[in-house]
């Protein structure tokens, strides 16, 4: 069974990937007409533009909250020094694996430390309370009413138990050990000192951070949406909550690099047609997609701007 499970595993992302694309291009086929008759004046542009903004704000956000983090494992490079790493390796992410910012940011933090283990799982805890909080958006959304989906009890309650998982994952008292392990199992087989960096307190600073990380990221995608079509305050927990199930979806499922097409397809999927026409939708999932490559890619080279000239 494991053998066939590796066997087919390598063809999975670009099976995730083949399904969700198709999804995509069979709703702008049945949706050409309506596509190409959506125009977007300049007040509709301005909306764009603050979109750009707030998933900007977003991301030098999250670099702040993965600071927090570091510190959390007594690992700090200093906030500029932090947000700049993150900001710099986060485009890695769209890059073939999906992992190699990860690996930039593991290897900036391990040339400030004696510590592999404890580098890699402060930087795996990040997406993992992005996760979680996305995770809790989603619950406390579904529960509400605010995103209409077919209930199923076993599916819920896997959400809640995933929940409790993480949340009792991520306490000291659990992850310490784990780290002190891997630690002293790398530095006896390189005949190093061993390192007892390990994590301080519960995270649950960062963990409210990244839940204002995902709401960041939601009030980007409002305003993308307010480009195309006039909303009301109602109507704004079900975008916000949509948003933050497709962004959990693209971050966890193994599609394509950076979640490309599996959000996209999620959103669609979830916002009711009734309020919210598959063809706006799909215009809005595309802009945004756009504006939150440009923002990171916007992030980085102002990073790197900032951090030339501060060393000239």
């Amino acid at each position: 069974m494991k053998q066939i499970t590796h066997s087919i595993k390598p063809y999975l992302r670009w099976l995730i990937l083949g399904g969700t694309l198709f999804f995509l291009v069979k709703t702008f086929k049945d949706r050409v007409t309506e596509i190409t008759a959506i125009t977007i004046d300049s007040s509709g542009w301005l909306m764009v533009a603050i979109g750009l903004i707030m998933t900007l704000i977003a991301h030098v956000w999250s670099g702040w909250v993965w600071t927090w983090i570091l510190d959390s494992f007594n690992l700090s490079l200093g906030v500029w020094q932090g947000i700049k790493v993150y900001l710099l390796t986060n485009i890695a992410k769209y890059l073939p694996g999906n992992v190699w910012h990860f690996y930039g940011r593991i290897t900036a933090i391990s040339h400030k430390s004696n510590s592999l283990s404890a580098a890699t799982f402060s930087v795996l805890l990040e997406p993992l309370l992005m996760a979680a909080s996305a995770l809790l958006i989603g619950i406390i959304s579904t529960s509400l009413g605010w995103v209409k989906t077919d209930f199923n009890f076993l599916i819920f309650l896997g959400q809640i138990i995933g929940l409790i998982g993480v949340f009792v994952g991520i306490h000291p008292r659990i992850l310490n050990p784990i780290i002190k392990r891997l630690s002293k199992s790398k530095k006896l087989k390189d005949g190093e000192k061993i390192n007892n960096t390990s994590l301080q307190n519960y995270p649950i600073i960062p963990f409210i951070g990244e839940m204002g990380f995902v709401l960041l990221r939601g009030l980007g995608f409002l305003f993308t949406f307010m480009a195309l079509q006039q909303i009301t305050l109602s109507q704004i927990p079900a975008l916000l909550s949509a948003f933050s199930i497709a962004w959990l979806l693209g971050l966890v499922v193994p599609g394509a690099p950076g979640g490309v097409g599996v959000f996209e397809a999620t959103a669609i999927a979830l916002l009711d047609q009734s309020l919210f026409s598959p063809a706006t939708v799909l215009v809005v999932v595309a802009i945004y997609r756009v504006i939150s490559i440009l923002a990171e890619a916007i992030a980085a080279l102002v990073a790197w701007i900032i951090n030339y000239l501060i060393l000239v």
